[in-house]
């Protein structure tokens, strides 16, 4: 079903219980194809969102390297006396 940005303004919740139902809604602008309505797939449970997070965490902790420390980041800058050199 092909319906214009105009028109779907007024049917939007018909549109959206027909995408829901398994219907193919396609949104146009002048004429051409601007957005496709889709259902949502199941959103995930509880459980499943916090071991997607902790395994993200996990991957970025394993990657992440240590550097100098901030407060030794400019000593160069400085001579032994503590003067800008």
């Amino acid at each position: 079903m092909r319906v214009s940005v105009t028109e779907a303004k007024g049917q939007l919740t018909e549109l959206v219980r027909r995408a829901e139902a398994g219907d193919e809604v396609i949104l146009t602008r002048h004429g051409h194809a601007a957005v496709r309505l889709v259902p949502m797939k199941e959103t995930p449970d509880r459980k499943s969102r916090r071991a997607l997070l902790e395994a993200v965490k996990a991957a970025g902790a394993a990657k992440a390297a240590a550097g100098p420390k901030a407060a030794r980041s400019q000593d160069f800058l400085y001579g032994d006396d503590g003067m800008p050199e």
